[in-house]
């Protein structure tokens, strides 16, 4: 009897396997990140269905969710900043270049890539810092990883004010690319991403209070945020036209995650990103000289 019980229970160990392992998640917001991005360079076709960028929604709020996994359970906090952060820095190059230097390299619509998630993560990962400190009673250094990312771009808008040398103002531009991003100055992700960062951050030991969280600052955020740009705008063009709030989605499978790392190539995710964005670019530059 107890053998028969034995082998229909499953061990604590095999339940833990159930649901998606955090490669799983991150193949998952990869997929989704691959339709939104087809769909953000070839819209010009006419082609592409929107669908494919209302999925793609959902692809940063779980690379989100895996970062912040990643920096709670890495063994080096340095090694992990410094591979996002040094890759950061490269597309922030290129894409200062797009907006200063690289005009022959701009499609003849005016369209470039924007894409500086990577950069919106090294901030973060900097703040998430600064809470570990606070957690563990180090204040001033924690206090200081907060605060400064956070004020950084406030105090870089009095200095470009107070000092409109076309030289200096160059400088600065290309330190907010580079090495010193600034988050009100990121398009991809940016204050944003910080704020949701931060809620699955603080609500990580509970999954339930973290999805809802995650929702609940999403929905505000969205109105808020579209009451500011758009007032005008109705509720159904909030549920239709403005689907940036199809975001919320992305808690079923953050939910559906079972704590484990599962088994892929950590190195794909640091190369696909910034690979894929330049091909689909030059792809898509091609097929409008041609369309």
């Amino acid at each position: 009897m107890q053998q028969t019980l034995s082998l229909q229970t499953p061990s604590r160990q095999e339940a833990a396997q159930k649901g998606l392992s955090g490669f799983a998640l991150k193949y998952l917001a990869l997929a989704f990140m691959l339709l939104d991005h087809i769909h953000y360079f070839f819209a010009f076709t006419g082609k592409i269905p929107l669908l494919f960028s209302q999925l793609g929604r959902l692809s940063a709020p779980l690379f989100l969710f895996c970062i912040i996994e990643g920096f709670t359970h890495t063994r080096d906090r340095r090694k992990y900043f410094l591979r996002i952060y040094l890759l950061s820095v490269c597309m922030g190059a290129v894409q200062f270049s797009f907006y200063n230097i690289g005009y022959a390299l701009v499609r003849p619509d005016g369209f470039f890539p924007q894409n500086q998630m990577l950069a919106s993560f090294s901030i973060l990962l900097v703040i998430l810092q600064g809470f570990d400190w606070c957690a563990r009673k180090k204040w001033g250094r924690g206090l200081f990883a907060i605060l400064i990312p956070i004020l950084l771009p406030f105090a870089a808008i009095a200095v470009m004010a107070a000092v409109p040398n076309p030289i200096f103002l160059f400088s600065m531009s290309l330190l907010s690319f580079t090495l010193l991003p600034l988050h009100s100055f990121i398009l991809d992700g940016g204050t944003a991403t910080l704020l949701f960062g931060v809620i699955l951050y603080l609500f990580r030991k509970n999954r339930k209070l973290q999805g809802a969280a995650f929702v609940v600052t999403c929905i505000l955020w969205d109105i808020v945020r579209l009451h500011l740009m758009a007032p005008n705008l109705t509720v159904t063009e909030f549920f239709t036209a403005a689907y940036e709030w199809m975001e919320v989605f992305a808690v079923i499978p953050m939910l559906c995650y079972n704590g484990t790392k599962g088994y892929g190539s950590k190195r794909l995710f640091y190369w696909f990103y910034p690979v894929h964005i330049y091909v689909l670019y030059a792809l898509s530059c091609a097929l409008y000289a041609v369309f």
